[in-house]
């Protein structure tokens, strides 16, 4: 959305932030998210380091968060704009279909994790749906890692696998395979995203 302030129902369009190593990917998806009325790219970077200085200063609202990057990873940003800028919904784009980065995304309080191998349209939608602050987490990753965190209980040495959770755990955990954020898992159950957040590193330790 470029040629004017406002999309087509008349509201302000959401504003979004690109942060992908590959020229190319950025330029595809900018074009592709620009060309929608009630979306604008307001800046990208290829780096952590520019994404980490660019991002605080334009303030937008969605921020597209590729996972490998050449000077350390997504994950991180996510985790460090978000502490400065708790508002911002992070969806992490990725060519790699990794449980490790899905978890700790969840962790760092990603809106959603997405493959890049996912359709414009699908794309287009994802962004919108973590720009009104709801979940867009990869059904089949988000699944397989429910599943390997309840195998992992299972084969802990603590008496009963999942059951020797705390309630509150096996609340969050089973919110999580919902596919909420951290956020809308605290406001569900009445906690502080920290809180929350404190308690999925316990469940993952």
């Amino acid at each position: 959305m470029t040629d004017s302030g406002t999309g087509a129902d008349g509201k302000a369009p959401v504003t979004v932030f690109l942060l992908d190593d590959h020229e190319v990917v950025r330029r595809g998806v900018h074009d592709l998210l620009d060309a929608e009325p009630d979306l604008t790219v307001i800046g990208e970077a290829g780096t952590v380091a520019q994404a980490l200085a660019r991002v605080p200063a334009l303030r937008p609202q969605v921020a597209v968060l590729d996972i490998r990057l050449p000077d350390g990873d997504g994950v991180s940003v996510c985790r460090e704009l978000r502490s400065r800028m708790p508002g911002l919904a992070c969806l992490m784009l990725t060519s790699f279909d990794d449980e490790e980065a899905l978890l700790d995304a969840i962790v760092a309080g990603a809106s959603g994790y997405v493959l890049k191998q996912i359709t414009g349209t699908d794309l287009v939608q994802a962004v919108r749906t973590v720009a009104s602050g709801r979940s867009m987490l990869d059904p089949g990753a988000t699944a397989r890692v429910m599943a390997r965190l309840r195998d992992d209980a299972a084969q802990d040495d603590r008496p009963s696998g999942v059951a020797a959770l705390t309630a509150r755990e096996q609340d969050i955990l089973a919110l999580i395979g919902e596919g909420l954020t951290n956020r809308e898992i605290g406001l569900r159950l009445h906690l502080a995203e920290k809180t929350v957040k404190n308690n999925i590193s316990r469940i993952l330790a």
